[in-house]
């Protein structure tokens, strides 16, 4: 009888859309595979609103190397066109990069962007408060020093990592007369020095993983399968126009067309919903066994 009961209850369309869930979100940690080479793979975000320098700046372009964790930290406006922003690039770094567009819930993003802006926007309001305004003047010293900062996951600092050596600048501490490798000692010393960071970076990214699947719990659909859609995955957005609180956690149900990668759906959507990107990731999702067709109006989603 209580089997029964617990079917019965899973088939009821209400409390699909209302029950908040109570367990671990839905999708282990995908990561993202690990660079061959440095510059190979690159990603890119950008630092905007900021106080607008005496050049018209107000926005930095962040670049950071996933291998070695180098960054490029750029001044630009906020208005500048896309191909001024090519030829920026273009003068900044060498050409053979791939860049991988995601968004949050994309399952090939490691968030690289962002701790790095992170760290980057520590580092200016400390030069701003010690130095003074104009951030603009400070963004060599702020690249230089986070550059030649120790990273836990590669256990070196990016400008070691990217050139082989430390930096031998007077501010670092390195020694000026180090002898220099050239030839093949240099590819060698080099092609060492970049599986050993790949093999540091693998370290880390299994302990991250370990972590984070703690509180996660394997998820997985079958094409058409039908799932109820979370309807706010984002604190303070207003859905359904002034219903509020009362508004569904819900809706659905939509039946699944494809996987997408690991841990993403494809959803087959109604024409209420056709400005919506029908690619969801898994912990957006859950599981619908009820039969009967889709009752809430979507006008205000």
């Amino acid at each position: 009888m209580k089997a029964n009961i617990a079917t019965y209850v899973s088939k009821c369309l209400t409390c699909a859309k209302v029950k908040a869930e109570h367990q671990r979100p839905s999708g282990l940690l995908v990561q993202p595979e690990i660079p061959q080479w440095k510059w190979d793979n690159i990603t890119m975000d950008f630092v905007t609103k900021l106080p607008k320098s005496s050049q018209g700046y107000d926005t930095i372009w962040v670049i950071v190397d996933r291998l070695t964790k180098s960054a490029i930290f750029m001044p630009m406006r906020e208005t500048d066109p896309m191909d001024k922003l090519a030829r920026m690039y273009l003068k900044e770094k060498a050409l053979g990069t791939s860049l991988d567009m995601s968004t949050a819930y994309h399952p090939q993003t490691d968030r690289q962007s962002e701790r790095t802006i992170q760290t980057l926007k520590d580092m200016l309001r400390a030069c701003v408060i010690d130095f003074g305004n104009g951030w603009v003047k400070h963004l060599p010293l702020v690249e230089f020093s986070y550059n030649n900062s120790y990273h836990a996951s590669i256990k070196a600092a990016p400008f070691e990592a990217l050139y082989g050596r430390k930096c031998r600048s007077p501010v670092c501490g390195a020694e000026v007369g180090q002898a220099q490798l050239t030839g093949p000692e240099l590819v060698q010393e080099t092609t060492k020095r970049i599986i050993q960071i790949k093999q540091r970076i693998q370290t880390a990214r299994d302990r991250q993983k370990s972590y984070a699947d703690l509180k996660r719990k394997p998820m997985e659909f079958q094409v058409r399968d039908k799932v109820m859609l979370k309807v706010s995955p984002w604190k303070g957005v207003v859905r359904f126009g002034k219903r509020g609180k009362l508004n569904p956690r819900y809706v659905g149900p939509f039946k699944v067309l494809k996987k997408v990668g690991v841990i993403a759906y494809k959803l087959e959507l109604p024409q209420e919903l056709s400005r919506v990107h029908n690619t969801f990731h898994v912990s957006n999702l859950k599981k619908c066994y009820s039969d009967d067709p889709l009752l809430v109006s979507l006008e205000g989603l």
